[in-house]
Formats: structure tokens, sequence, C-alpha cells
């Protein structure tokens, strides 16, 4: 009980599926989340299983097979960390539950297994959320830009530009994720992030993608029993939407002798706004009140985040707002559509390298996903309320 005799929710109940580098991420930002306790893991992997114990802070339960821990009664929640590939099976496997989910990004690695789950998701109880984390919307920098575009400082957005220019995959258990056959391929499993961002911000889903890339400088040198790496360490793509605004994602991956990692910029006919990451700097300039190098500028900070992580304190909040929806029934803020879309926005892109064409999204999509040009998605004033 609080002091005013108010009862304390119980804690929610979290197991975790994948205790790799990611799954110990997860692990992390719930063991600083007040009222949410870590109670069972699991993994397939020896020296996973016992990190991701160690991580815990305390004795969980642990299983080596993901159906065990599902059927345990000792969960409320659960977090998909696991390679991405296997994304389909097992969160196929929590849906046939009413245990609350969080899968890590991407959905999925192909459109195809998206819909499938999106299927799936539909004989769920309406109480059961699903959601996926595209975590970047909850990067302080990010949501406060997406919050000002929606307030209307820059006017019509019809130009988005996210750079990411940053260091090389890192390793991971196996290796898995040096093979695009695992991960979907690098414009989806490392930037379905941004496609989200440029959904979020738009408040639109993509037509039509154009995309340049390839595997220049990293992983080159490496060789597995699956031979040697071929996914792409750097491209450009343009994402068309309906009302003839349009992205632009610059990525290269060997660029870790940078200043910023992240950088997003939105302009539209009254303005401009800049996110900078990690600098955690918004600039934003109004046409007729400022001028070149004069835009007005501040640093962006969530006094809500206890744990910084992997990702500037995105991840912590995402969390907060995962346990929000589950306390207080309410649906989840980033969807199984929101993956869908960010998913096939990276497999057109690689599709517009392999055939050297523009993509358009349905070409990949059913035609049911046009009906409508408006995203679902909350803004993230809303997402981080």
């Amino acid at each position: 009980m609080t002091a005013g005799g108010t009862a304390t929710p119980d804690p929610v109940r979290y197991g975790v599926i994948g205790t790799g580098m990611m799954g110990i991420e997860h692990i992390e930002n719930i063991r600083a989340i007040d009222g949410a306790i870590i109670t069972a893991i699991a993994d397939t992997n020896t020296d996973s299983i016992a990190t991701g114990h160690a991580a815990a802070g305390h004795d969980v339960a642990v299983f080596t097979d993901h159906r065990d821990l599902l059927a345990s009664g000792l969960c409320d929640a659960i977090v998909i960390v696991t390679p991405n590939l296997t994304h389909v099976d097992v969160l196929g496997d929590v849906l046939a539950t009413d245990l609350h989910v969080l899968v890590e990004k991407p959905l999925c690695t192909t459109v195809e297994d998206c819909l499938r789950i999106i299927e799936l998701s539909e004989r769920r109880p309406a109480d059961a959320i699903t959601w996926v984390g595209l975590e970047y919307r909850y990067m302080p920098p990010a949501a406060e830009l997406v919050r000002l575009v929606h307030e209307g400082v820059v006017g019509t957005p019809r130009m988005v530009a996210m750079r990411e220019h940053r260091f090389p995959f890192l390793v991971k258990v196996d290796h898995w994720n040096r093979f695009s056959q695992n991960t979907g391929g690098t414009l989806v499993e490392k930037t379905c992030h941004f496609f989200d961002l440029m959904n979020l911000i738009l408040q639109e889903r993509p037509v039509r993608v154009m995309a340049s890339g390839a595997q220049d400088v990293n992983h080159l040198d490496e060789e597995y029993d699956e031979g040697v790496p071929d996914i792409l360490d750097n491209a450009f793509v343009i994402v068309d939407y309906p009302s003839g605004a349009r992205a632009l994602l610059d990525l290269c991956m060997f660029a870790e002798a940078t200043h910023n990692q992240e950088e997003i910029s939105v302009v539209g006919d009254r303005g401009k706004v800049e996110a900078l990451i990690p600098e955690n700097v918004i600039r934003v300039g109004v046409r007729g009140d400022h001028w070149i190098g004069g835009v007005d500028s501040h640093v962006v900070h969530d006094d809500r985040v206890a744990h910084e992580g992997l990702h500037h304190g995105s991840s912590y909040l995402e969390h907060l707002d995962f346990i929000e929806a589950i306390r207080g029934g309410r649906p989840p803020r980033v969807t199984l559509i929101d993956g869908l879309w960010s998913v096939a926005a990276g497999r057109a892109a690689h599709l517009s390298i392999e055939l050297g064409r523009p993509v358009e999204l349905s070409e990949l999509l059913p035609a049911e996903y046009f009906d409508t040009t408006s995203t679902t998605a909350p803004t993230t004033e809303e997402s981080n309320a």
C-alpha cells in the first residue's frame, strides 16, 4: 500500500525469450523500472542463459524451450529478442496465448511472415497486447522532433532526411547477423526504425521506394560455415508518399569516425527542424524569423529515463509505455501494422537495389493495405504521455 492507502499494483512479471546482447539490454531496462520484474528467461544457447541469469540480478526460472516458459504461468508479459529469422515462429507461439508481448524489431524478415503474424493476431483476446519494438520513436530528441512537426512548427512537411553514420554490425551469437537470410537484410534489420519514423513523422504510408546500396568495406575478410557475409554496409534510399512528400535515408556502417551518429531533419513550407543524436540537440528554424546560422537550438532530456542503455533511454521509455498499456487496458502504441510497413519499406529497398529500378509498395503488399494512406500510429507526444 502507498502512504495514502492506495493499493500498489502488482509488478508486471516479464519473461524474456532470447538473452543475447539485445536480450540483456531489455533485462537491464526492465530491472530499472519500478513495478516490473524478470521472472523467467529462455534461450537455446548455454552461454546466453548464464549471461541472462546473471543480468536478471536474482534467481529466475530458466528454460531452453520458449514454449515451456509460455506454459509456466510465471509471466504476464513476454519480450521476444531472438534472432530475426525466428521471430515468426516464436511470436506465433506467443500469439496462441493471452500473454502480452513486445517483439523486437524487425517484426519478421519477410513481408509474407509479417502478414502471417497479423492473421494469427486476429484470433487473440482483444485485451492481449502485441507490441513491436521500434524504440527509435522513443529517443527523446526524435520524439521531440515528431512533436514539433505534428504541432505545425514546420508547416506542411515536404522533405524528411535521416542520416545514420555509425559503426559496423556487432558480433552476435553464432554470427547470425552476418547473413541477409537471417536478418532480412541491412535495410530491414537496421533501418526499419527509420522507415517507421518516416511514416510516423509524415502520418502517411509509402507508395514507392528507390535505393542504391552495396557491401563495400565491412566483413569482407570474414568467413563462416555459411560463407562470406553478404550484408550491405551503405545505402541511399528515397521513399515517396501519397501526398507528394518524400524521405531520404543515408546509411553508412563504416563511419564511426563521426560526431553525431543520427541526424534527422524535416523541412516544410514554414520551416525546418533537426534532431542530432547523441548530442541530443534540437534545432528549429522558421522562415521569416531565422536565417542560415541563426536558428534556435536546445538540448533535449527526458527526466523519466532511469537507464540510458544502448539507445539513449528509448528502450526504457518504451517499456514504461508498454507497462502503462498493460495496466490501463489500452491498445499498443506501436502495432503489428507499423511493424509490417517498416519491414515492407526495407524489403522494397533491397528489391530496388537488386532490380535497379523503383519498387512500388503495391508489388509487396495486398490491395487492402492501400485503402487508406493515413497511419494509425499516434503522435509521439501521445506515445510518450
